[in-house]
């Protein structure tokens, strides 16, 4: 019973679809040989999924982001606006490198650290984290797990997916830039005019610093470069960090760095989405996407998946508008995968890294008006949505 008082309400989610996902299978709901379609096609996922997030986890306790942070916030030399520049570098990069889940994870406590540290407001920094976990998630299939099923239903390599997004990405950096000085970050907003740059850093273990930055420098150039698959490339640097940490810091590698939560809520909302599209879901989604591979099918695309990522979440949006498009409709599948990677920024459970992002404000103390969340956040989805599938259309 103590086991389960101390479980979070998205492991009981997480259990829930699962649980339900397996009943829809033994019932019959949901056809054994679709079940089995849908597992082979998550399994490569699920083995990226693990881990990139232990990657992600021990680099960070070997103080990673901690010293890229204060070098960015050293490099901002106390002004605000260049500050904020470095800081969506700074989360852009992480997000398009090492997937949004990361950046909600792990980059959110070091920003909001850094404001503490530095003592400047720490809300600027937590909504370009969360914003930017979103809306710079379209270039590279590492990520989202919504490039992943995307590019594997058009066959893109990690080059050719950047090759074809890189117009949508800089637009959706660039209104999410606007809408995050206007609404954040500006005089009069963040309440200071100047903040004093930390100390120079020092990671408490240089060998496993410099480990873990060689391995995820050599997870983004084997991807982007070798051309090798993704779950291969995330469990070689993952076991090369797991090896380090084994030799110098033993005590760290425990069963929790594994995303259990994420193992279990994936496989779960993947068979109960596959069911619900079986029982009349994908008429509806397909009615409201069209079948043009037009501007007009790409809009509708996109904010179809945007409106529904906001009511459930992105990744069961994505999934059921995927199987409405057309098989060749490539365009429009892209599109629909812009709606659902920048516009679930309305409502907290619009994007598993939202979730997580609030929750680490929470355990930070940073309290987030939920009303100036949803209308600024209604603004960016929409502006952001518009924008980068404007440019997907201008530049396929």
């Amino acid at each position: 019973m103590s086991f389960l008082r101390r479980l979070h309400p998205l492991d009981w989610l997480a259990g829930g679809l699962l649980a339900l996902g397996a009943l829809c299978v033994a019932t019959g709901l949901l056809p054994t040989g679709h079940a089995s379609d849908v597992m082979e096609r998550v399994g490569p996922l699920l083995v990226f999924l693990a881990t990139v997030i232990v990657l992600a986890e021990l680099t960070g306790k070997a103080e990673v982001f901690d010293v890229v942070a204060t070098w960015v916030a050293r490099a901002g030399r106390g002004r605000y606006p260049l500050l904020f520049c470095l800081c969506v570098l700074f989360a852009s990069v992480t997000t398009i490198t090492l997937n949004l889940d990361t950046t909600a994870v792990l980059l959110t406590p070091v920003m909001l650290a850094l404001a503490t540290r530095v003592g400047i407001a720490p809300v600027p920094l937590a909504m370009t984290t969360v914003w930017l976990a979103n809306t710079a998630s379209l270039l590279l299939p590492v990520s989202n797990l919504t490039n992943l099923l995307a590019a594997d239903r058009i066959a893109l390599t990690p080059s050719e997916m950047a090759a074809t997004m890189w117009a949508p990405q800089l637009a959706a950096i660039a209104v999410t830039m606007v809408c995050l000085w206007v609404f954040y970050w500006r005089p009069g907003r963040r309440g200071e005019t100047r903040y004093t740059p930390p100390p120079l850093p020092r990671p408490a273990d240089r060998v496993l610093f410099r480990v873990c930055a060689v391995a995820c420098a050599g997870f983004l150039l084997a991807i982007l470069l070798a051309d090798v698959p993704l779950w291969s490339a995330s469990m070689a640097a993952a076991l090369i960090v797991v090896v380090a940490f084994w030799v110098r810091s033993r005590e760290t590698l425990r069963l929790s760095l594994v995303p259990w939560r994420l193992l279990v809520l994936v496989p779960g909302m993947f068979l109960v989405v596959e069911t619900v599209n079986a029982h009349g879901l994908h008429d509806i989604l397909a009615a409201a996407m069209g079948s043009d591979n037009d501007l007009v099918g790409m809009l509708r695309s996109a904010a179809v998946g945007a409106g529904f990522s906001n009511v459930l979440n992105n990744l069961p949006a994505y999934l059921a508008g995927e199987a409405a498009i057309p098989v060749a409709n490539h365009e429009q599948l892209l599109a629909q995968l812009i709606g659902v990677n920048v516009g679930p920024l309305i409502t907290p459970w619009a994007s598993l890294a939202t979730l997580l992002w609030f929750e680490r404000c929470r355990w930070h103390g940073t309290r987030i008006d939920l009303g100036r969340f949803f209308g600024t956040g209604f603004v960016l989805a929409v502006a952001g949505t518009l924008a980068a599938t404007l440019a997907l259309a201008a530049t396929s």
